[in-house]
């Protein structure tokens, strides 16, 4: 099962348009012609040391601009978010796989809050001036996310599933470059990828992994840009019967290039992130034609640099038209 979830307080401050929990299980197995509704509620809570606190305070404008700053501080950030992502499976093959379009719109709230000592020195006509102040603010956005839509194409060849995919980020979500807190990026941004799954029905065995990469538009409101970034979602499932899934997943985060623009004051700053955890899903079916599944899963973060790290969970809802019953040579084990 995939899901397309995308929110971010600002490239700026370490967070990418890719979210962790992007891909899961079944990214690239086939999926049943016509409409599907995910919805999805999404959880993080995360916190940075000094670089990314930095990074935020020279974001939101708090330094100025001739003040060679240090500052010993720790940011904490919060979000809950709920997902409605509508998609169309096209019946018809497109180069002889199967074409998919799905488009995220998302609604919720964001906090972050900052808190430590601000100490450099600031550049007068007359000279540099001992600069000190103890900084404690927060903030907390209310609205909509940026919209971002997917195609995808999925080829299928047994066992073995492979797909392909571009997205992308239109910045028309909450946000204001002054602020500790947005739902937007403030940006766009283009990611794209493949997959591959490989799915025995017999067995029950299914292991997933998407490799993706993420261009990021300047922001004409700090003129900053992020690197380039390359993204890897990974997950690993037991069907114990035709309904019950059982799992891991993980992923791995790496900026390639580094950050750029008249208004990168923190460097290179290239972030990096890695995760893994637990997860569960059940299939069931809904009236004629229709089935539901449920899918909970939960990551922790280690090996943060230069990025918010902490967890996250996904508790994901999904009614898609039902799967026709396979021969029963290849029917999945039920136990």
């Amino acid at each position: 099962m995939t899901i397309f979830p995308h929110c971010a307080l600002a490239d700026e401050g370490g967070v990418s348009f890719w979210v962790p929990g992007f891909f899961g299980s079944l990214a690239a197995a086939p999926q049943q012609p016509g409409w599907s509704l995910a919805t999805s509620y999404y959880h993080t809570s995360v916190s940075a040391g000094a670089d990314v606190a930095l990074a935020r305070e020279f974001q939101t404008g708090r330094i100025p601009a001739n003040l060679s700053a240090r500052l010993d501080a720790s940011l904490t950030g919060t979000g809950d978010l709920g997902f409605v992502i509508p998609s169309y499976v096209f019946a018809t093959p497109v180069l002889g796989g199967q074409a998919a379009f799905a488009l995220v719109g998302a609604y919720g709230v964001t906090s972050a809050s900052l808190a430590g000592t601000l100490s450099g020195n600031l550049s007068t006509p007359v000279g540099s001036i001992p600069f000190m102040r103890s900084d404690s603010f927060s903030d907390t956005t209310w609205g909509f996310a940026d919209l971002v839509p997917q195609f995808s194409l999925r080829w299928n060849a047994g066992v073995n599933n492979f797909m392909t995919y571009i997205t992308g980020d239109i910045p028309v979500g909450a946000y204001q470059s002054t602020r500790l807190a947005n739902l937007g990026l403030g940006h766009g941004a283009i990611d794209a990828g493949g997959g591959y799954t490989y799915f025995n029905p017999a067995t029950g065995h299914e292991l997933s992994a998407v490799l993706g990469f993420t261009y990021n538009f300047l922001n004409q409101s700090t003129q900053y840009q992020s690197g380039v970034d390359m993204h890897l979602d990974w997950g690993a499932s037991q069907f114990l019967t035709k309904q019950v899934q059982v799992g891991l997943v993980g992923y791995a985060y790496k900026e390639l290039g580094c950050d750029s623009g008249s208004g990168d004051r923190v460097g290179c700053f290239r972030s990096q992130v890695f995760g893994v955890g637990p997860q569960f899903g059940y299939v069931f079916p809904l009236n004629e034609g229709l089935q539901g599944y449920i899918n909970l899963k939960g990551y922790a973060e280690f090996g943060g640099a230069a990025r918010p790290t902490g967890w996250n969970t996904w508790l994901t809802f999904v009614i898609s038209p039902a799967a026709a019953p396979p021969p029963a040579a290849h029917r999945m084990i039920t136990k």
